[in-house]
């Protein structure tokens, strides 16, 4: 118990202090107030869906579910903390990167652009999606059963948080400066807010799928590196509301 309430701590502590930041950089404000009312709609529609309901799903539905098919599977690994950190941190981070770029294919697209008509980068649209694509999520699935599945889960949350956490910063407009020591640190392996807005750039698509990692998109090929952040990003979109909440079709 206490392991989860950190793991929840972490994750909304990171939440309300990028929207903090957000509204106290002069920039920030100027985002929120330029937001549509159907922006709004949607990034708060999609921040309830990931931060609410999905953990509710994966805690009632999805487990449950793994009961049935797992009976007596239930805490069966024993894997100590930091083995189950990575676990979390970098395999299912590589499971992701996969998983991203299908939802970049001809076949998912459609169910995942909502989340690419983002046309800032802020903290609020990290969550911006059809309310059902989190389902097309490997996060959903792979989570619930390494939870289902292992002894000590404390290491595994410690993870997840962290994922959680970066994928907050990441969509958020807190750039570290270039000329830091700590930029000089994190730069060559971790995905950074400036590698993520390439990502969303309509200039330069189909790169930097990872969320944590840059390995697997330097490993692939598809790793695209600049200091400086694009000048549009985002991409046009004719969908009425209901579509982009519903039937993005």
């Amino acid at each position: 118990m206490e392991i989860q309430n950190f793991s929840q701590l972490l994750i909304f502590g990171s939440f309300l202090g990028l929207v903090g930041w957000t509204i106290i950089n002069q920039v920030g404000r100027t985002q929120l107030k330029v937001k549509t009312r159907e922006d709004w709609l949607i990034d708060v529609a999609g921040l309830t869906i990931q931060g609410i309901l999905i953990p509710l799903l994966q805690a009632t539905l999805v487990y449950w579910l793994y009961q049935y098919l797992l009976p007596i599977q239930q805490g069966y690994l024993k894997i100590s903390l930091i083995p189950a950190f990575i676990t979390s941190f970098v395999v299912v981070d590589y499971l992701y990167y996969w998983n991203h770029r299908l939802l970049h294919t001809k076949l998912l697209w459609n169910v995942h652009k909502v989340h690419h008509t983002i046309t800032q980068m802020d903290v609020l649209g990290t969550s911006r999606n059809t309310v059902w694509t989190s389902l097309l999520i490997v996060y959903l699935w792979i989570h619930t059963l390494f939870l289902y599945l292992l002894a000590d889960p404390t290491g595994y949350l410690l993870g997840v948080s962290l994922t959680s956490a970066l994928d907050l910063w990441r969509h958020s407009d807190l750039i570290i400066s270039p000329n830091t020591k700590l930029y000089q640190f994190l730069s060559s392996w971790l995905i950074l807010p400036q590698d993520h807005a390439w990502h969303h750039c309509r200039e330069v698509p189909n790169y930097n799928y990872g969320a944590n990692l840059k390995i697997w998109d330097k490993l692939h090929g598809t790793y695209y590196e600049s200091k400086n952040l694009p000048s549009i990003i985002g991409i046009p979109s004719s969908l009425n509301l209901f579509q982009k909440l519903l039937f993005p079709f």
